[in-house]
Formats: structure tokens, C-alpha cells, sequence
């Protein structure tokens, strides 16, 4: 028996399937450029009640796409939420609804190269001046512009996002009134040399990535910083392709660095010497010959403890295998070749900032099970002591690796209802609650 299909539905029909083809390994993708209108519902169903999916056009160049809460009211102060690697706005959906209870407008986007933002080239060979610090900050300053909002009440950042929330509240405090920063820690602008003329020693450059890499590969057995294997052509090949297929794949990274593997022990390293970072686990200090894919996929989680997992379904995993299965990884990994390491242009811009700090309030919150505390040695310590002047609060949370606000989103909800209640602002936050 033939059913006869709407024209809607036979194009979510046909996306699906066309999402299903494998690609060879360097065969180029239109990613960027997809007409989102076509694809089945962000999320896969997978969305609580309450937040909603919407794109928003001409912002720096982009159609951004973002989930959002708490918009039925006009007036509330808006919180901004950027997420990291590789995540999309949808990693955020577990802390939106109480945000927005509190009182807030809450904004989440799929960044510059992510998920159904479009307007960004998605070859490796893109012009990356779009993924730097700066440009990043811009996406985030036209989004809440475009929605109507001259502040912000909080913008936090995880992961990849956090240098991007830090550098927005670090540039532009006028717009971001607070941070909260989770997971990667932010160790303030690169310094210039000081009174040099006059006889100051000229400080000791620090190592880059590229040596540290040099260093890893003479350990037995020989490592690798992932950061730069991030950077390399065929990194995005690894992962889109991985032989476990790429819903295995992201179940095996997200366990892996969750508190669910109990090998996360994280503590201080002394230095960033290859000795000392080769404590780290393998999704960050790589072995030399393996891509990540071949990394991840021994700690894929057995069948019970998939089950068991209530942070992250099934059909939640499926929601980024879909995604990234659509737009591969290059445009996400863009931000690991101009926004990490030691690349000239990127430091340039950002020494224009040298000696600058965070004066508004700020707030850190990682997981105790999460290596990413710790995986710049010192780097902890420099946020708290000169980078972040207002340090008002600093969580590391039990029960929660590397996916904090996904793994323990309660607690990270309370944490920051409590930091925006206390230097946000909360009469205007009361007025708003009234409306």
C-alpha cells in the first residue's frame, strides 16, 4: 500500500536518508550552506517543553541558530550560553528552564562552525580570521543585540566556549556584567615584556604547542598533545568516519571523559614537560599513532552502564551524531588552529589586551572527575590570583567529569541562580519575574 507524502514531509523523509550516506574521507561537504528549514526538528524530540529552536539572520555574517528560554515575557536580562567541543547549544538544555525561572532570558547558540548556524565555510582551507577570539566575541555582542538586549546579565562559557565568554567579559564588561566560566580555565591575555629598558630580564617564552609535541613523541610509548592533532587536515576525517561508526564514537568520548570512568583522577601538575602531562588521560595526551577515534573506542561503555547513564541517552547521543554527521568537524576544529596554542596572528591580536583583567563578577565550575581543571598546569591558579579580579565563587562539583552542566545540571543550575541573584542585579530580575 503506497502513501501519498506532503512536500514537507517527503523532504524530512529524504534529509534523514541523505544524512545516512558515508562520504569518502575528504569528499567535499555544503554543510555550512544547508537550508536548516529542510531538517527534521532540532533535537529529535529530545528538547524539554519550554525551550524552543530559532535561527536569527544577519549576525556578523551568520544565520545563528539557538535554543532559548524564557522569552514569553519581554524586559527579563538575558544570559548567554556558549558552548565547547564537541558540543552544540542543545549541551546546554538542562540548565535553561531553571535559568529562565529565575527570571531570565536565556539565549543558547550553536557557535561559529556548529551544528545549524550557517555563513561559515566549512573546507579546511577557510579563511580562519572568523574563528579567532575576537570575531567570536562579535558573533556573541550582534546576537544579543539582534535579540533586543544592550547587556548581559551573565554569559558563561564551557570547554571551547569558556575563552570566548572570558574574552567577551574581559573586552566588553559594559555588555557582559558577569562570567562563568566552566571547565577551561582562563589565565588572562598574554603578557608584553616590561621595563626592559631599563634592565629587565625579558620573561622566558613559554613552551608551544608544536614543542611540547616534539617532547611527547621521544616518551615510550611516543604521545601526542591533542590540541595539535585538533589542528591537522585529517583529524576530521578520524572522527566523521571512525570505524565504530560516530554514534559509538561520541558515546565512547562523552564516557570517557565523564565522572562514569573511574580512571579520572585528576590533580596539579608541577609543569608542562612531557613527563608531567603524560599523566593525563589518552583523550588528551594522545598516542602518537592513534587518531581519536582509535582513542576513544576502548572505553566505549558496555550495554548496563549505557543504560544505567541518565545524563546522556541514547537518542541524546543520537542528537549529535545527527548533527555532526551532517556537518562533519572541520568548522568546529577551526577554533583549535586560531584560538589554542601559539598561532602569531591570534596572539597579535589578543597582546592588544596585554595586562587587562576580568573586573566583573566571575564564577568558575568544573567537575571534580574533570582533567580539564588542570590540563594547562598553573593556569588554575593565574585565573584566580591575576586574570579574574572578582572571583566570587570557584565549584568543583562531585559526580561530574568534562560534561559538567550535562552530568550534574542541578547543581550547576543552583550555583549560578545563586551568582546571578547575588551581582546580577536582582531587582531588575524581580521586575521582570512580575511581568
Amino acid at each position: 500500500m503506497f502513501t501519498t507524502l506532503s512536500r514537507r514531509e517527503f523532504l524530512a523523509v529524504t534529509t534523514v536518508a541523505a544524512h545516512r550516506l558515508v562520504r569518502e574521507p575528504g569528499q567535499a561537504r555544503s554543510a555550512a550552506r544547508t537550508d536548516i528549514s529542510t531538517l527534521p526538528p532540532y533535537g529529535n524530540g529530545t528538547i524539554p517543553a519550554g525551550i524552543r529552536s530559532r535561527t536569527v539572520a544577519n549576525v556578523n555574517g551568520l544565520t545563528v541558530h539557538m535554543l532559548e528560554a524564557g522569552f514569553e515575557r519581554q524586559g527579563r536580562p538575558a544570559v548567554l550560553l556558549l558552548h565547547g567541543f564537541p558540543e552544540l547549544a542543545y549541551s546546554w538544555r538542562k540548565v535553561m528552564l531553571p535559568l529562565a525561572a529565575a527570571g531570565y532570558h536565556v539565549i543558547a547558540p550553536d557557535m561559529r562552525g556548529y551544528g545549524r548556524t550557517t555563513g561559515w565555510d566549512d573546507s579546511y582551507d577557510a579563511d580562519p580570521d572568523p574563528f579567532r577570539i575576537l570575531n567570536m566575541v562579535r558573533d556573541s555582542i550582534g546576537l544579543v543585540y539582534a535579540l533586543g538586549h544592550r547587556t548581559v546579565a551573565m554569559v558563561a562559557g564551557h570547554d571551547a566556549g569558556a575563552p570566548i565568554a572570558s574574552w567577551a567579559a574581559l573586552i566588553r564588561p559594559d555588555v557582559f556584567r558577569t562570567v562563568t566560566i566552566l571547565s577551561s580555565p582562563f589565565e588572562g591575555p598574554p603578557s608584553l615584556p616590561f621595563d626592559t629598558a631599563n634592565g629587565a630580564a625579558v620573561p622566558r617564552r613559554a613552551i608551544t604547542d608544536d614543542e611540547l609535541d616534539a617532547e611527547l613523541a621521544k616518551l615510550n610509548p611516543p604521545r601526542k598533545y591533542y590540541q595539535s592533532y585538533q589542528r591537522t587536515r585529517g583529524a576530521n576525517d578520524n572522527m566523521l568516519h571512525a570505524p565504530q561508526g560516530l554514534h559509538a564514537f561520541f558515546r565512547a568520548y562523552y564516557h570517557y571523559k565523564s565522572a562514569d570512568w573511574k580512571g579520572n583522577k585528576p590533580h596539579p601538575l608541577k609543569a608542562r614537560t612531557a613527563e608531567e602531562m603524560a599523566q593525563i588521560p589518552t583523550y588528551y595526551v594522545m598516542e602518537k599513532d592513534k587518531g581519536m577515534a582509535e582513542t576513544v573506542a576502548p572505553f566505549i561503555p558496555s550495554p548496563a552502564e549505557i543504560a544505567a547513564c541518565k545524563w546522556l541517552t541514547e537518542a541524546e547521543v543520537e542528537v549529535y551524531a545527527t548533527e555532526y554527521g551532517r556537518t562533519g568537524f572541520t568548522g568546529a576544529l577551526q577554533g583549535y588552529r586560531v584560538r589554542r596554542g601559539s598561532d602569531p596572528k591570534s596572539v597579535a591580536e589578543m597582546l592588544t589586551f596585554s595586562g587587562r583583567t576580568i573586573d566583573v563578577p566571575s564564577m568558575y565550575i568544573a567537575g571534580k572527575s574533570d582533567w580539564g581543571v588542570y590540563q594547562t598546569p598553573g593556569a588554575v591558579d593565574r585565573m584566580q590570583k591575576t586574570a579574574c579580579t572578582r572571583m566570587v565563587g570557584f565549584h568543583l562539583l562531585d559526580g561530574a567529569g568534562h560534561w559538567v552542566q550535562q552530568e550534574q545540571p542541578e547543581q550547576v543550575s543552583a550555583q549560578m541562580v545563586a551568582f546571578l541573584r547575588e551581582y546580577a542585579g536582582t531587582q531588575r530580575v524581580t521586575a521582570a519575574r512580575r511581568q
